[in-house]
C-alpha cells in the first residue's frame, strides 16, 4: 500500500507522528508536515519519504503517482476549509484534491474543539463526497487504562477505515 500522511496544525501532532510510527513495514509512507520543525525532526530517521509542504510539484501531488489512500492527521480547520472549497495551494491540500479527483480514500482528523457551524458544514460537504471525517474520539467502552491505549485505539480505528491491518486495540468480542 502507498499512503500519504499529512500533518497540519500544531494541536494533536503526536497522533500524526504515532500514526506513522505504528504503520506496518509493507506500507510505503510519504509524509508531509506543515510548518512544524519539531515534527520534521521526528521523521528524519524513519522509513518514510518526507516532502516539503510548499512543494506543490512533489511526486505525490500527481494522480499518476497512484497513492492508495491519504490521511491528514491532525487536520487543521484551515486545511479542512481549503479542501472543502477546492483550494490546493500547498502540498497537503493538493494531495487531498488528488485523492478526491481520483476517488481514493481520504481521511481527515479534525482537531479543534468545539466545532463551529462553518467547520461542521465543511465536514458535511466533504463527507457527502466520500471523505472519511474521523476526529480523534475515544471509545470509552474499550476501558482504556492509559493515554497510550486511547491513542492506539484511535489510530487503530483510522487504520481500519483505511484498510491497514492492525492489532493496536482490543476488538469487541
Amino acid at each position: 500500500m502507498k499512503l500519504v500522511v499529512a500533518i497540519t496544525g500544531a494541536s494533536g501532532v503526536v497522533l500524526g507522528q504515532k500514526f506513522v510510527d505504528y504503520l506496518p513495514e509493507d506500507v510505503e509512507a510519504h509524509v508531509v508536515v506543515s510548518d512544524n520543525a519539531l515534527t520534521v525532526e521526528h521523521f528524519e530517521n524513519k522509513r518514510v519519504t518526507l516532502h516539503n509542504a510548499q512543494n506543490i510539484a512533489a511526486s505525490i501531488s500527481s494522480g499518476s503517482f497512484r497513492v492508495d489512500a491519504t490521511a491528514i492527521i491532525p487536520c487543521s480547520m484551515n486545511t479542512l476549509a481549503k479542501i472543502a472549497c477546492g483550494i490546493s495551494d500547498n502540498l497537503p491540500t493538493r494531495v487531498a484534491a488528488v485523492a478526491l479527483k481520483e476517488q481514493k480514500k481520504l481521511l481527515l482528523a479534525p482537531r479543534e474543539l468545539p466545532f463551529s457551524a462553518i467547520a461542521l458544514e465543511n465536514m458535511h460537504k466533504l463527507a457527502s463526497l466520500g471523505v472519511i471525517i474521523a476526529p480523534p474520539v475515544m471509545g470509552y467502552y474499550a476501558k482504556h487504562q492509559s493515554l497510550e491505549e486511547m491513542e492506539r485505539f484511535i489510530i487503530g480505528k483510522w487504520y481500519d477505515v483505511l484498510g491497514i491491518p492492525n492489532d493496536l486495540y482490543n476488538r469487541w468480542k
